[in-house]
């Protein structure tokens, strides 16, 4: 049977292969993202596409209306919107903490509210049994970020998964977190990845080769399907070894 996937961050990158994975099964795909042009664009056969700011309440209530009227039940949540913040202003400020400040508020916008924000509004809608929670983290979650911030974000998901986990287990629904390294084909790093960074990441890895958002996408196809459904409270890496070879 066709299944409801909703999907934040739909448009792009880990968000959009695994959107058209699902499309690709027949299930119904609702693409969330801030920016409506990008959503309009993403070629998913059959998806339905909201725009919002998932940080915000007023933005997560309309998607919860939307897929009232729209869609109902949920069966796939994933939880694929965030960055780093290096497509938003800067704080025009010469006060050192307020960019502290700023950096931290904004990644944990971007990456933590947007999740938790999105999966408290819709998890009385989620199928039961059978329905899956899945976030997307980060390879920085264990071994930091450079700047503290965008890992810390990912890194709250965690203890968050757990706790959803314990709550959703006995309605049969189970929450995992999916945590990438490098990623080549996604705009995260934007004009921040030069070669030599490119080769010192590849370099780490055992597979000798950068990530791919369809190997994200796949691993959360798997874990939506039935086959896995004892498993839960997990944080499955996908990052070709990376973790274990910094």
């Amino acid at each position: 049977m066709a299944r409801n996937v909703v999907i934040s961050g739909g448009g792009t990158g880990i968000g959009l292969a695994a959107a058209r994975l699902f499309a690709a099964d027949g299930d119904r795909v609702l693409l969330l993202g801030r920016r409506a042009e990008v959503l309009e664009r993403a070629d998913v056969p059959g998806a339905l596409t909201y725009a919002a700011d998932l940080s915000r309440p007023r933005g997560v209530r309309g998607v919860e209306r939307f897929v009232a009227a729209e869609l109902g039940t949920v069966d796939v949540l994933i939880h694929s919107a965030g960055g780093s913040g290096h497509r938003e202003p800067k704080v025009d400020s010469d006060e050192p903490l307020d960019v502290v400040l700023h950096n931290w508020t904004l990644n944990f916008g971007l990456n933590t509210l947007t999740a938790a924000l999105l999966t408290e509004a819709l998890k009385d809608r989620l199928a039961d049994p059978g329905g899956r929670v899945l976030f997307i983290g980060s390879i920085a979650a264990f071994r930091g970020s450079g700047s503290g911030a965008y890992a810390a974000s990912k890194a709250a998901l965690h203890p968050y998964a757990h706790d959803l986990a314990r709550q959703l287990g006995p309605r049969g629904i189970t929450v995992n977190v999916v945590a990438p390294g490098y990623v080549e084909d996604t705009q995260f790093f934007g004009d921040g990845m030069d070669e030599e960074r490119r080769e010192r990441l590849v370099a780490e890895t055992s597979t000798g080769r950068a990530g791919a958002s369809g190997d994200v996408a796949a691993t959360l196809h798997w874990l939506a399907s039935h086959g896995a459904g004892h498993i839960t409270s997990q944080i499955i890496q996908v990052n070709g070894g990376a973790e274990r070879g910094h």
